[in-house]
């Protein structure tokens, strides 16, 4: 008897995430993850006016993007693994209080050091917001971890695609100090996180679910059979995140360079791009789901290629049409990405969800400073004309293993 109630304590402490999709919280999440990121790219569509007011080369505008990527990339490995081992519920609610300083001191910023700084900030903020964030999406999935990953990453691109928006139309017109009321969105943030923060604290399983990565026949695979498959992830991410780093950093310029447009008309097809990566990313969860990890990255990745490769000769027209079935193509890559990363590390969400977010900063912010050292000594058509040929690194998707993995529950 005595055996029988430890036993019972034991699956009580091993207990799986709630079995029903939970698609509140999933919104809640995905919600605070679209202001998030909308401050993010807000950032980005006010180059053009801090290479104005600052004097800046394209080689000062990548450092920025460099010092912001860069410190969520370093920052959110170590949340993950942190939050792995100790989950902090709050810790989402209390990073976005980084975010608020950040943007804060960015609309009062008179020197280029003090942008510098205010990106490093909301870098922070990012480091500490994806980890966890995405630990809670996994555990409110209800084993639709495909989905889960995609209306919570959707959120994200959504605001993306708003944040350029909001500076072409509010903050360039208004002037830098406008900066500050876009702040009242990180206090939104901090406000619902906190009530996600309270939901998760109650029903987060008690200790990790520990399990070993297995083949599709049943085989466990070796560390080194993980680690190696974690290097191709990586590649893929890296072929993914510093292509979008070129659209994301200097589509603008480009078709300013290119096609003669305004800066209010080079934002506006930015925007066409970055919804287009908003609704791949909402369909790559379910196909993920639907059609399995590898076919997803496939598809995502390696069946960009031709249309990457055509984008730096094509007309204005098409250059909008390619923008829409590059962005929406790769944005379907990273739910697949995410979801086999924490199937060959179960247990360990937090730090793959750092590690991979991290990537997509990291990667991104090098790719932006790299392209723009590449621009000042050529030219902005040079820098796609070299990045068309990234997602050619998709081949390596043939190397990974194929995962079991069960039918996901129904909402």
């Amino acid at each position: 008897m005595q055996k029988a109630v430890s036993d019972a304590a034991d699956d009580t402490m091993m207990r799986p995430p709630p079995a029903v999709t939970m698609f509140p919280v999933l919104i809640a999440l995905s919600f605070c993850h679209l202001l998030n990121d909308m401050m993010q790219s807000m950032i980005s569509a006010l180059y053009p006016m801090f290479k104005t007011n600052f004097h800046l080369d394209y080689s000062q505008i990548g450092i920025i993007a460099l010092c912001f990527q860069l410190t969520a990339a370093l920052l959110q490995p170590a949340v993950g693994m942190v939050t792995d081992k100790k989950p902090m519920p709050f810790s989402i609610s209390i990073g976005m209080g980084s975010t608020l300083v950040g943007l804060l001191l960015l609309s009062v910023a008179h020197d280029y050091w003090v942008v510098l700084i205010a990106a490093g900030l909301v870098g922070i903020g990012s480091a500490i917001f994806h980890p966890e964030s995405s630990r809670v999406a996994r555990v409110a999935s209800g084993g639709r971890y495909g989905l889960a990953q995609s209306v919570f990453q959707v959120g994200g691109n959504a605001g993306g695609a708003i944040g350029p928006l909001i500076a072409t139309y509010f903050i360039l017109r208004t002037g830098q100090s406008s900066v500050a009321w876009v702040a009242v969105a990180a206090l939104v943030a901090m406000i619902i996180l906190a009530r996600v923060g309270f939901w998760y604290r109650d029903n987060r399983p008690n200790t990790p679910l520990k399990a070993r990565a297995t083949a599709a026949g049943g085989a466990v695979l070796t560390r080194e059979k993980v680690i190696f498959s974690i290097f191709i992830l990586a590649a893929l991410t890296f072929s993914k995140n510093v292509y979008t780093a070129s659209i994301g950093s200097y589509l603008t310029f480009y078709l300013i360079d290119g096609f003669k447009l305004s800066a209010p008309d080079a934002t506006f097809h930015l925007f066409i791009f970055s919804a287009a990566v908003a609704a791949g990313t909402l369909l790559g969860g379910p196909m993920t789901d639907r059609i399995g990890r590898k076919a997803t990255m496939w598809i995502s990745i390696l069946g960009v290629l031709p249309f990457t490769l055509m984008l730096p000769y094509a007309n204005l027209f098409f250059t909008d049409v390619l923008l829409i079935i590059i962005g929406g193509l790769m944005a379907s890559a990273f739910p697949a990405i995410m979801v086999y990363a924490q199937e060959l590390v179960p247990g360990r969400v937090g730090m793959i969800a750092g590690i991979f977010f991290g990537f997509a900063f990291g990667l991104g912010g090098l790719g932006a400073a790299g392209m723009g050292w590449i621009a000042d000594r050529t030219s902005i058509a040079f820098v796609y004309q070299i990045a068309s040929f990234l997602p050619a690194i998709g081949l390596l998707t043939a190397l990974l293993p194929n995962l079991a993995s069960g039918r996901p529950a129904k909402a």
